[in-house]
């Protein structure tokens, strides 16, 4: 594990910081202080109270520490080095914002009883998501949750929901919690606490709620897993925004302390690195015995090494998400007529625009062929009439919504109608001018549609205003991805080859309750889903076994949980999906909670070929009534390629390639044993990593032990390895470190060198004079896998020579000092860039000169004080001077 100095550490933030949005932003001049034990947390902050505000108290039983605010945000850095050093300071971080649970709404309701009509096929009665993790068989036992508190820090939650409870406090379904917010913070501006954590204005926090405690008073027939379990809600979130790492760990603590048994959360960012205040914070909550379950992130995109914080944490249980096996859509009623016969029924989705109130007009297809990948992609034939008569119906697919709305109002058209080309419907945003509305209808509808224009019918439709029209839930077959994982759900494993994610729970396509002044009911997608579910399985299995143990429960359900085969979004593999994306595959709540045969552990890592671990134990426990005898195999799943094969050495986004190259390994003992009850004895697995690999593109290979009882038991244990060098993977890509203008976009344009960049007075960077009058050098580099320490270093290279005096040697480096974002620890891959005032860490400003950017990122498992390892790059030189005031305004000069 790589441990810095708290120094290094909390010289991460910064004023000028800016990454990609998958990476927390950095809260300027602000820290959590975590003090020695037996500090005096009112000396400490009266030392400090001409120098920084208190932001957030974080004394609690298990974290004692403070966040701060330091007034002069331009000698922050400066400044937190000497509070660092104080003996009295234990460890400190800089405070990140951790935006809104990501997640796909695909349709809401209108609210609690405008309901149309309930639309099931026969024999889907029953919740799918319990189904698949057979909850419903502890439901038809009689297991609900009882007398366990689950607390659910989210976006609040609308309690006043029928299926809610419809109040708050002791005795009610939402019976504790607080809001430590406000509805009107956003990340930046004040927190308004109150005890109420009402959500009547985002959502998410309301459908986590009812995925576990939903009651089954409401017309479509939504159940929770943990019915009878009492909830907790700790809003951390406004209306819309972000939140703080110190807002997180505050409402951890606050429901630790509460006495909660289980806590959920479905918040994160990016990170890979186990050491970041968060994580922390949540490993000490389940040391100290009380289950937190994270969502494992929702950025399957990005590949392998891509797990999110706080569910990297050790002891953290991450969850990936599975889809649902039916993709239910609650959808807007609207009538339609076949040459002048009776009025029909069909439900739609409205996007944006939505101008459907009171529209009646005839379809007009682009093309009757329904098969067709880029229906309405290409600009409309000469001989298209005048549409702007009709309600165009386009196939969805290849190219984006926007070109085929472009191309219809090409023609002029003002209402297009997609047919989905997967199950279900989602609501499009295409606003393109002359466009007044746009609605998506399920694949079937649209083929409906299609064979009666195909015919010579003339099908009039007569749409309706989605806000008011009556709503009815369709749940149509999952035909594309049932049960299989969900291809936005986070890969890991961590980067210090810790096994993320723990196993998966049904997360897309998932119904449930919502605010009522947002419909009282949705269908959302999301890990943000998966998770709630598993923290109710948690309460069910509570009930059954008595412990709230987190190891007990974790290895209980990564024992029994289900692999699944890899699914790439179109099609089904005949490997199992890489333990790194699915851990131990999806919950079985039943076979957990009343399991016989226990495992010492979760899973198992043998790390990479640096730090290889092929020998390891665990035990098997038989706490059953009888003899049981066992049987050890070898279930291999793919092996995943972190890195493309077209020498970019970029990680390849999903699916990325995945390849049958197993590992070997034998088991000591090697055959059936037998074990009496309340007999236990340890295994002893030896692993042969795959040899026939390019270790260059950073192979994880993975599978499972399976144990397989003579009492019907059948158990499996995930593993994973690197068959390759962790430290030996580049973290900093080539040549991907360039110098651009601060006004050019996201896609900074490389300048030539002694490009000349007239910066603001110092001091004055944010000045309105100076707003977008000055031209800042912005800095972009890629980390293409994580770093635990980036450095960039000033270099004074001409015409600086006041400069040079005060120049230092740092790992071979002459250098002035590092920009206020640096050094940035535990850096997940992604871009990293800043724009540059001139200003230094410590608060002071370069001289008018020359100079360049040399970047250092220190490779993983590196050792930080070793020049050889880190990867380093450096930027063109480029001139600087400084503009100034006169009677006119600013004086500048140009590029």
């Amino acid at each position: 594990m790589v441990r810095l100095s708290v120094a290094a550490v909390l010289f991460g933030a910064a004023a000028l910081a800016q990454a990609t949005k998958a990476i927390p932003a950095i809260v300027p001049g602000a820290y959590i202080v975590e003090y020695e034990d037996g500090h005096d947390a009112a000396a400490f902050l009266s030392s400090i109270e001409g120098e920084a505000s208190l932001r957030r108290d974080l004394r609690f039983k298990l974290f004692k520490g403070a966040s701060i605010q330091f007034k002069d945000v331009e000698k922050a850095e400066d400044m937190a080095a000497k509070v660092a050093a104080m003996p009295t300071i234990k460890q400190m971080w800089p405070v990140k914002r951790y935006s809104v649970p990501q997640h796909t709404v695909h349709s809401t309701g209108n609210g609690i009883h405008d309901v149309l009509a309930r639309r099931q096929s026969a024999g889907n009665d029953a919740f799918t998501p319990h189904l698949m993790t057979q909850v419903n068989k502890l439901r038809d036992a009689g297991i609900t949750g009882a007398g366990i508190k689950i607390a659910i820090i989210d976006t609040g939650t609308d309690y006043l929901h029928p299926a809610l409870g419809g109040c708050f406090g002791p005795g009610c379904l939402v019976s504790y919690g607080s809001d430590l917010v406000g509805d009107f913070f956003n990340g930046t501006n004040t927190a308004q606490p109150d005890p109420d954590p009402l959500d009547n204005c985002n959502g998410h926090g309301t459908h986590v709620a009812g995925i576990i405690a939903a009651q089954a008073n409401n017309p479509y027939g939504i159940i929770g897993a943990a019915q009878g379990a009492t909830l907790g809600s700790y809003r951390v979130f406004g209306c819309t925004g972000d939140a703080g790492n110190d807002i997180l760990i505050a409402a951890y603590n606050m429901a630790y302390e509460d006495g909660s048994d289980i806590i959920t959360c479905s918040v994160g960012g990016a990170s890979g690195w186990t050491e970041d205040a968060w994580a922390v914070a949540v490993s000490r909550i389940v040391e100290n015995g009380v289950p937190c379950l994270v969502s494992a992130g929702n950025d399957g995109s990005k590949g392998l090494f891509y797990s999110s914080t706080a569910a990297n944490g050790k002891r953290v249980t991450a969850i990936a998400s599975a889809d649902n096996t039916l993709s239910p859509a609650l959808l807007s009623n609207a009538t339609f007529t076949v040459n002048g016969g009776a009025q029909q029924s069909f439900g739609f989705t409205a996007g944006d625009p939505a101008a459907w109130a009171n529209v009646t007009l005839p379809l007009w297809a682009v093309s009757f062929n329904t098969s067709d990948p880029a229906n309405g992609c290409a600009p409309y034939p000469a001989s298209t009439p005048d549409l702007s008569g009709y309600i165009v119906l386009v196939r969805r697919g290849t190219c984006t919504f926007v070109e085929k709305v472009t191309n219809a109002v090409a023609k002029g058209a003002k209402y297009i109608m997609l047919y989905n080309n997967v199950d279900g419907t989602a609501s499009v945003e295409a606003n393109v001018q002359g466009a007044e509305a746009i609605a998506m209808v399920a694949a079937d509808q649209g083929a409906a549609f299609i064979s009666l224009l195909e015919a010579g019918s003339k099908v009039v439709v007569s749409m309706a205003d989605a806000a008011t029209a009556p709503k009815f839930l369709v749940n149509l077959n999952n035909t594309l991805s049932p049960g299989f994982l969900s291809n936005y759900t986070s890969w890991g494993p961590t980067y210090e080859v810790d096994v993320k994610p723990q196993f998966a729970s049904p997360g897309g396509m998932i119904l449930s309750t919502y605010p009522r002044a947002l419909g009282a009911y949705a269908v959302l997608s999301g890990t943000s889903m998966a998770c709630p579910l598993a923290a109710a399985v948690y309460a069910l299995i509570v009930n059954v076994r008595g412990t709230k143990d987190p190891k007990t429960i974790e290895n209980l359900l990564s024992a029994t949980a289900n692999p699944n085969v890899f699914h790439d979004g179109n099609t089904a593999s005949p490997l199992l999906a890489p333990v790194p994306q699915q851990g131990g595959g999806l919950i079985q709540a039943y076979d957990a909670a009343y399991a016989t045969t226990l495992l010492s552990v979760s899973s198992l890592s043998f790390n990479d070929t640096d730090h290889f671990n092929p020998v390891q134990n665990f035990t098997i426990s038989n706490e059953g009534r009888t003899a049981v005898t066992y049987s050890l195999a070898h279930m291999r799943a793919a092996t995943g390629y972190t890195f493309s094969n077209d020498s970019t050495g970029v990680p390849a986004a999903f699916p990325n390639e995945i390849i049958d190259s197993p590992a070997k390994l034998s088991f000591v003992p090697s055959g059936n044993f037998t074990l009496a009850a309340g007999q236990r004895r340890i295994v002893t697995v030896t692993a042969v990593a795959p040899t026939d690999l390019d270790a260059k593109r950073l192979p994880v290979y993975s599978g499972y032990v399976s144990i397989n009882g003579s009492d019907g038991s059948s158990l499996s244990l995930p593993y994973l390895g690197v068959a390759g060098s962790m430290h030996a993977a580049t973290v900093l890509r080539p040549s991907g470190t360039l110098l651009s203008h601060s006004m050019d976009d996201n896609r900074p344009v490389p300048v030539a060198a002694n490009t000349t960049f007239v910066l603001p007075p110092a001091g004055h960077v944010n000045d309105t004079a100076y707003f977008n009058k000055t031209d800042l050098p912005k800095l972009a580099m890629s980390l293409v896998m994580g770093s635990a320490l980036v450095r960039v270093d000033v270099v004074p290279v001409s015409n600086c020579s006041t400069a040079a005096i005060n120049a230092t040697t740092v790992l071979g480096t002459e250098t002035l000092g590092q920009p206020p974002t640096y050094p940035s620890t535990y850096n997940p891959r992604d871009q990293l860039s800043f724009e540059w005032d001139g200003r230094l860490a410590d608060g002071s400003y370069v001289p008018p000169g020359v100079y360049k950017f040399a970047v250092k990122a220190l490779r993983i498992f590196g050792d930080p004080d070793r020049v050889e390892d880190y990867d380093a790059d450096e930027t063109v030189p480029f001139k600087i001077r400084y503009s100034s005031l006169s009677r006119r305004g600013v004086s500048r000069t140009g590029r």
